[in-house]
């Protein structure tokens, strides 16, 4: 499977940047984001950066390619894993577009990443002990691929904290956050976290925070290493022959 689409040939000069979101009807999905697309814009001043969504808000990402013309630009996921909007409907809008396009890997999994669930999780006021572990929350999908990115990004969590961490989803996939707290708590960690691997304020994000009687963890939002990380999504899809594009999900 190859994550990176292609319509037409790269050109001269450096490619626009759109970052790809979900959509959500909570309003403070879309402030979120354009948080994040700020910080995104500070760290590369020059650089277009452009936004749009898959469903449920505007600006939606065929019109925001539609804007583009012909010129060239890259589409960042704002999406954790590997699944269906990153191979298929993210992809197909790219190539009904007029714009010189590629698509870059999800976000996850990646130390980036890592560090930003680990900084939200301080916030919330996390400390490691005997009893004490994490759910990383995510939105789910019945591609397995989704489920080995999040069981990594699990793992890297896991090995920052020095605790046990179980990824459970949202929807999808097995198993859910109120089953995988009852599993840390049969093995005696009582005060299990929920650590939200979510790019922004949802519906998904608040089921899954309601489900622990400690605490949770604020989504990924306008954090730093995020803006970081999307830029590094970027630059290394440019690094890529387009003919012969590697999967970049652990990179």
């Amino acid at each position: 499977m190859n994550l990176v689409s292609l319509n037409g040939r790269r050109r001269p000069g450096s490619p626009a940047l759109v970052l790809v979101a979900h959509g959500s009807r909570d309003p403070r999905a879309l402030s979120t984001v354009k948080a994040l697309m700020e910080r995104v814009q500070a760290l590369r001043p020059g650089l277009p950066v452009h936004l749009g969504h898959i469903e449920l808000n505007e600006p939606r990402l065929p019109d925001t390619l539609a804007e583009l013309g012909t010129g060239d630009a890259v589409l960042v996921p704002l999406l954790l894993a590997r699944g269906y909007h990153v191979k298929q409907d993210i992809p197909e809008m790219a190539a009904e577009a007029k714009a010189h396009t590629r698509v870059a890997a999800p976000l996850g999994p990646h130390p980036l990443l890592v560090d930003t669930l680990y900084d939200r999780l301080m916030e919330a006021g996390w400390r490691t002990r005997r009893d004490s572990a994490v759910v990383l929350a995510a939105a789910g999908s019945r591609d397995p691929e989704s489920k080995l990115d999040t069981n990594h990004t699990a793992r890297l969590l896991a090995a920052r904290l020095g605790a046990p961490v179980i990824p459970a989803y949202a929807s999808a996939a097995t198993p859910t956050v109120q089953e995988a707290v009852h599993t840390l708590a049969a093995q005696g960690r009582h005060r299990v976290a929920v650590a939200s691997c979510f790019t922004a304020p949802g519906r998904f994000a608040t089921q899954c925070a309601e489900q622990t009687s400690w605490i949770a963890s604020a989504p990924l939002g306008a954090h730093p290493a995020m803006a970081h990380l999307i830029l590094h999504r970027y630059d290394q899809s440019l690094t890529i022959p387009v003919a012969s594009q590697p999967e970049l999900a652990s990179a």
